[in-house]
């Protein structure tokens, strides 16, 4: 009779037993929403979730990297600032993903599988209003990498506002990173990503082939905020930014309902394409970028200020040398974002704004910062920066032989196209902030 009793409630205790997470049920709904959008088939993950039998083999990889924080990349510290697109799990989503790989994997019952998520070939904003290329199948050859400038015509009859715009990379095997800059009359209105377009640069430029670096005997400025800062190029206010961006790990260009971009009638475009090095035989592409567009004029016209330190050094060895670049707010803006750029040697980033009275504010730090993860942060509601503040944006590298990325550690590094050189870079979203009036100008004393 005991043994009939210990059975039974054994039966019980099994029946009350959750049953292991499933892919269909539970981990697909997860993974779709977060992952899929680079673990698709053709695109830049080493693996697709969107089915089972390709998922299934990675099942301990999964665990290990959403356990550990790895994946999905995002590297902004929580104790500053609230993102839209922070892209880190729950607590119940990595519980989830770790029990069913814990569970071995099983696939479930197919009918629980949500519908997949739907991807236009080769776009992840789905088709575009407009595309436009570079014009030419472009042969990429074997040896340093480089960067090439294309100029191309809108023929556009008349402006277009955009409200999106998302760069598709012909071949993903050879281009690195891109920007889309609006071709001005003015070249000195272009100085965003092309140091082409940066005379009063060109005496500190020593250019090799289709890249280009400082010198090395040119002036030395870590600490671009000092007092006595010399007038050197690009170390004081900002630069125009460009019109949309590709770089690993960030996602396409939308921007905030009600804001967008001008593209006038008769508009060129200039592609700045950073080629990665490759070996074998040459390679062709075609880059190109979609404008999504807007239904109309904006209520705001949203504009990209870039702050760069084209005269850091840093020393051979240095574990956490530091540098900063600040600018001054000559006017009330509303910031939406930030895109911190550098290279292997990259450690952290900070953006800390020091408003008139004093205060201060760290709106973003990026204590693990990741070269293969160029991440853009868009705050979740905008940040108002009055005139008279001063934003300082503070980044340290590892330029020592602890550096896992690091190309070589016995070697003085300047800024530079090349990946095993340096770069100090931001790109900054903002708004033009509406004009503050006083209760007298408004009619609010009587």
């Amino acid at each position: 009779m005991m043994t009939i009793r210990l059975l039974a409630a054994g039966a019980i205790l099994a029946g009350l037993a959750p049953a292991a997470p499933t892919f269909s049920k539970d981990a697909a709904p997860i993974l779709f929403k977060h992952c899929a959008g680079c673990h698709r088939p053709n695109d830049i993950a080493p693996f697709s979730v969107l089915e089972y039998k390709a998922a299934r083999p990675w099942a301990k990889a999964i665990k290990a990297s959403v356990a550990s924080g790895k994946m999905p990349p995002w590297f902004a510290d929580p104790n500053h600032g609230q993102f839209s697109n922070d892209a880190r799990l729950s607590r119940r989503e990595i519980e989830t993903l770790t029990a069913w790989a814990d569970a071995g994997a099983p696939e479930g019952n197919a009918a629980d599988l949500p519908a997949k998520p739907v991807f236009t070939e080769g776009w992840q904003l789905g088709k575009p209003d407009i595309e436009i290329d570079i014009g030419e199948n472009h042969q990429v050859t074997p040896g340093e990498d480089a960067y090439e400038h294309f100029v191309v015509p809108t023929n556009f009859k008349e402006g277009r506002w955009i409200r999106a715009a998302e760069i598709k990379p012909g071949n993903r095997q050879v281009v690195h990173h891109v920007h889309v800059l609006l071709v001005q009359e003015d070249l000195s209105k272009m100085a965003a990503a092309s140091t082409s377009n940066m005379p009063d640069l060109q005496q500190f430029l020593l250019k090799e082939g289709k890249l280009s670096r400082i010198r090395k005997e040119a002036p030395v400025v870590n600490d671009a905020c000092a007092p006595g800062t010399p007038a050197l190029p690009f170390l004081q206010g900002a630069q125009e930014g460009g019109l949309a961006a590709f770089l690993p790990g960030r996602p396409p260009d939308v921007w905030p309902e009600g804001t967008a971009k001008w593209v006038p009638a008769g508009a060129k475009l200039e592609f700045v394409v950073h080629y990665a090095r490759i070996s074998g035989k040459p390679q062709y592409d075609r880059t190109s970028v979609g404008f999504h567009l807007a239904p109309g004029p904006p209520k705001q016209v949203l504009r990209r200020m870039d702050l760069r330190n084209f005269f850091m050094q840093i020393p051979a060895g240095e574990p956490r040398h530091e540098v900063r670049r600040c600018y001054d707010f000559e006017a009330d803006k509303l910031l939406l974002s930030f895109t911190p750029h550098m290279h292997y040697r990259g450690r952290d980033v900070t953006y800390v704004v020091v408003r008139p009275d004093g205060t201060r504010q760290t709106l973003l730090a990026v204590p693990r910062y990741d070269f293969n993860w160029q991440l853009v942060y868009r705050l979740r509601e905008p940040v108002l920066v009055e005139k008279g503040s001063r934003l300082i944006v503070t980044a340290h590298y590892d330029n020592s032989p602890n550096n896992p990325a690091n190309p070589n550690s016995k070697e003085v590094v300047r800024w530079g196209d090349k990946s095993e050189e340096e770069m100090m870079t931001s790109w900054i979203e903002y708004l033009d902030a509406p004009v503050r009036r006083s209760p007298a100008s408004s009619g609010g004393s009587q």
